[in-house]
């Protein structure tokens, strides 16, 4: 039984069949070409190849996407690949593959594969969060996403940084035409922009963990707000949610500072005596959004 996810990001779109174990069978990517009929010809190309390797016709298809289908109209909406808005890629994909397609919002897959069976595996509650280029998450309750009414579960990057401090009461204009987004400060980019205003120099975030490593104040200091930026932002969701276990994932989740140190900040934050739950990097790594994709459609 085979089963293909396919990733579509900003630079790339990777495709990827696996059997019923969860095991990969064949995998390509391509460069995402930037327009929307290119794109849907990308995918369109990448499933049939995949399937064809992995000699299997008529598998399932998942994909995860930047943004999410609005239950309203069923048109993409908050993508940044902008392409995409106010289209409908899941029919538009149907079509073209001539077989039903699910689309999902990528941090779901993402928090769907560590769920299913990566850091999170046989957890009850699991959050599942990005912590790229931009911020998002994903809720997964006994095996299954939890998508909410509107389909916005998860969806924390655009809430407000909680509890600010005296530097963070003005708050940082957002793209998504509001300000003091959780995005602005605990993405990667939102890293990188807290170093530059504090010395001027723009570096990777890379480069500013291992120049904190390496002993510079100013690094330092920055990867210190930022740890507690983040536990400020999941103190908020556990408190919520409360889930068993949460999962990072993107750039940022490689920071091994973060699960030392974020444990503490989380116990000060969340209305509780009690706080124990796991933080943790996700097993899959980069491979969980192809494997979540795939893990759309159930076994059969």
């Amino acid at each position: 039984m085979i089963r293909i996810g396919v990733d579509f990001g900003g630079t790339k779109i990777e495709a990827a069949a696996l059997d019923g174990e969860g095991r990969f069978v064949s995998r390509l990517r391509a460069p995402n070409p930037g327009d929307y009929r290119g794109a849907i010809e990308t995918v369109r190309g990448l499933v049939l190849r995949v399937e064809a390797e992995a000699g299997s016709t008529g598998a399932s298809v998942g994909v995860g996407m930047p943004g999410s289908i609005s239950p309203a109209n069923s048109l993409v909406r908050g993508a940044n690949s902008v392409f995409l808005n106010d289209m409908p890629f899941d029919m538009d994909l149907a079509a073209a593959l001539e077989r039903p397609v699910r689309v999902q919002n990528d941090a779901n897959c993402f928090a769907l594969s560590e769920a299913i069976d990566g850091a999170a595996r046989g957890a009850t509650v699991v959050f599942g969060v990005i912590l790229g280029t931009g911020c998002g998450g994903g809720v997964v309750v006994n095996g299954a996403l939890a998508e909410g009414h509107n389909r916005i579960a998860g969806e924390w990057g655009h809430t407000p940084l909680p509890w600010p401090t005296l530097g963070e009461r003005d708050p940082l204009p957002c793209w998504c035409g509001r300000s003091g987004c959780l995005e602005r400060y605990i993405s990667g980019t939102g890293f990188c922009d807290d170093y530059e205003a504090a010395t001027g120099r723009r570096l990777t975030g890379e480069a500013i963990v291992a120049t904190a490593r390496a002993g510079e104040a100013e690094a330092a200091a920055s990867l210190e707000r930022y740890i507690d930026r983040l536990g400020r932002g999941l103190a908020v969701v556990c408190d919520i949610l409360d889930p068993d276990v949460i999962v990072c994932g993107g750039g940022m989740s490689n920071v091994a500072e973060i699960y030392d140190r974020i444990g503490p900040i989380l116990a000060r934050h969340v209305f509780s005596d009690v706080f124990d739950t796991r933080v943790t990097p996700a097993v899959h790594g980069d491979s969980s959004g192809v494997r979540g994709a795939a893990w759309l459609w159930p076994a059969t």
